[in-house]
């Protein structure tokens, strides 16, 4: 059974959600969106989501606080983390974790678009690197 992969975007600023939408649709893809890492987490699209891209920096739950309670729910969805604060020290920390990208706003699309081959090419398998 072949569907539509559905990828959620988590990020408090609704002009970022928006774009970021646009282009996963353009792309083939089912989107969601999400104000909040909370919302999702409540929501249920949790369990139908392929891939997630966050925001690192929100209100709330961040992106990483995200990744550590998904996983430690077993839960090994891909996530892709935009930020507009790149520092060193959280990409290290999510790519440890598992991360299929970490982009700085504002992002290239085509480097979205690598990241989200990457994410939904190893189908969650959890990252060996």
């Amino acid at each position: 059974m072949s569907s539509t992969p559905v990828i959620t975007i988590i990020d408090d600023d609704e002009s970022v959600r928006t774009a970021t939408e646009s282009l996963i649709r353009s792309l083939g893809f089912s989107a969601c969106t999400f104000a909040s890492a909370e919302d999702f987490l409540h929501s249920p699209s949790l369990g139908r989501t392929d891939c997630v891209i966050t925001d690192v920096q929100m209100p709330g739950m961040s992106g990483v606080e995200l990744q550590s309670t998904l996983r430690a729910r077993g839960d090994r969805t891909p996530l892709i983390f935009i930020t507009a604060f790149p520092e060193e020290r959280i990409r290290r920390q999510v790519q440890a974790a598992g991360a299929f990208g970490f982009l700085a706003k504002p992002f290239d699309g085509d480097a979205m678009i690598a990241c989200l081959d990457r994410a939904l090419g190893e189908g969650g398998a959890a990252s060996s690197h």
